[in-house]
């Protein structure tokens, strides 16, 4: 396949800098509003090109958001890949795959398509590209990978051919636990100053957490600013896409793993001057992260192939907006399987700009992993669940006053569906499915999410075989007793 020229009609095509980070909030960058991280990096996309507010991940665990991402496929099309610590089968076609055909180089640096076992997928590379993982640094803190992903991006470009469009997908460890305790305030930062989510309880615990957060948050933004400075150096920054996004939410109880908010809205920033029409821009519809690959191809001129049923966001980006952007899909199958038998937590929601929809398929099954240790996979209790002295704090003072509606919020068992009127209820606590007020817009939105999801073939959904609980886990067992059960 040739190289063909951009959709904006140029001679050459635009060149595609992605930057994800892994485990990072929608409400943590400077330009979303939050007053301590400093984000200059993300900030700058956003200024220079187009905010979206309203952005999510398809599903809030590593390996099957990236999925999705690379393939431009809900995670209930996708097999194995559903489940994190999987495989992504080599029969899913990936965007970046489809612009190599096309003469673009492509490659990575930090983590790319992970956590998993692509060989048993049939693949023998990481979908994301050629890695890129030579150049090394001191990190700042304890926690953080040592890898210096800006400088393996310059190489990356110095092996470019000259005239050839490139794809390069930046993707840092960072924010991921574990972090280094107290390394927020030792860079000065003012625990004060916090914004703590509705879904913790307000303690100096949680604030230093959240600050320690932080400042993977910023270790993530500064390798963009590199990133973005060796592109204006060699005069291509006008023609890059560059974006900016992560994976999934922030690394918390009830935020990653959990389709709520916390865990599923994702900061999303597009920078492209020779493409985007009246740049400055806030677009405020829902949007799923799997539409970056249709788009990055239609900005390539390029048709996607037809099995990615995402639609592109070009419509956004000329600044023509259709009405195809009235809601973002969210789903989750296993995570980490601290269930008996390895089995997970089927669900699925809706989010629409005004309310969220959740349907929880095993309500009965513990959402953040089974409490005792005898079934997880980490061999601790909610092992969903991220090891933080957040998490500790809520464990350790469940029966405390204060403690428990926060420990419920993030533990409990949860109904078979929940509603929330996020303009009302923006950290999603107040479950309104079903109250007689809302049950018109409780129907509605299940109907809505019905459709959908019978559209795009979920077996779930269609009611046919649905085997994410007996893939097999190609993570690291701490428990050698843990199994996945093989047979339904």
């Amino acid at each position: 396949m040739a190289i063909m020229g951009g959709s904006t009609g140029s001679a050459k095509p635009p060149n595609i800098l992605f930057c994800i980070s892994d485990d990072q909030g929608y409400a943590h960058t400077g330009a979303n509003g939050d007053p301590v991280v400093q984000t200059p990096a993300f900030d700058r996309v956003a200024r220079e090109g187009i905010r979206f507010t309203h952005a999510f991940c398809d599903a809030p665990t590593c390996g099957p958001s990236r999925s999705a991402i690379l393939t431009g496929q809900h995670i209930w099309r996708l097999e194995e890949a559903g489940n994190i610590h999987s495989t992504l089968p080599k029969k899913f076609v990936t965007y970046t795959e489809v612009l190599q055909k096309a003469g673009y180089s492509v490659g990575f640096t930090g983590k790319g398509w992970s956590p998993g076992r692509l060989s048993v997928g049939g693949r023998d590379a990481n979908p994301a590209g050629r890695e890129f993982n030579k150049r090394k640094l001191k990190p700042p803190f304890r926690g953080m990978r040592n890898t210096d992903y800006a400088a393996n991006f310059d190489d990356f470009l110095a092996q470019v051919k000259e005239d050839q469009p490139f794809c390069f997908w930046l993707g840092t460890s960072e924010p991921h636990r574990g972090f280094e305790a107290g390394a927020g305030k030792r860079t000065g930062k003012d625990p004060a100053k916090v914004i703590v989510p509705e879904i913790f309880p307000d303690h100096p615990v949680v604030r230093s957490d959240i600050l320690d957060y932080y400042v993977e948050v910023e270790h993530f933004d500064q390798m963009v600013a590199r990133a973005l400075m060796s592109l204006e150096k060699s005069g291509q920054l006008d023609n890059t896409i560059v974006v900016v996004t992560s994976d999934h939410g922030m690394p918390f109880p009830r935020a990653k793993a959990s389709l709520h908010d916390d865990g599923s809205r994702v900061p999303l920033a597009i920078r492209w001057p020779n493409g985007i029409k009246d740049s400055g821009r806030t677009f405020h519809d829902p949007v799923n992260l799997s539409a970056l690959a249709p788009t990055f191809l239609e900005a390539a001129g390029l048709t996607a192939p037809g099995m990615m049923t995402a639609s592109s966001l070009q419509d956004v980006i000329v600044n023509k907006p259709q009405t195809i952007h009235s809601a973002a899909y969210i789903a989750m199958e296993r995570h980490d399987g601290c269930r008996k038998g390895g089995k997970g937590y089927p669900c699925r929601a809706i989010r629409t700009k005004d309310y969220m929809y959740i349907l929880n398929h095993k309500p009965e099954r513990w959402p953040a992993g089974n409490p005792d240790r005898e079934f997880c996979a980490r061999y601790i209790p909610f092992g969903e669940v991220d090891s933080s002295p957040t998490k500790t704090l809520l464990m350790d003072n469940k029966d405390k006053p204060g403690f428990k509606r926060f420990y419920d919020l993030a533990f409990a068992k949860r109904p078979a569906e929940e509603l929330y009127d996020v303009a009302k209820d923006p950290g999603q606590v107040v479950n309104l499915a079903g109250k007689v007020k809302f049950a018109e817009i409780q129907k509605k939105l299940a109907a809505q999410l019905q459709d959908h999801l019978v559209r795009t073939k979920d077996p779930r959904a269609l009611e046919i075989e649905a085997p994410w609980d007996y893939y097999p886990y190609y993570g690291t067992r701490r428990n050698k007793n843990w199994q996945v059960d093989l047979k339904p």
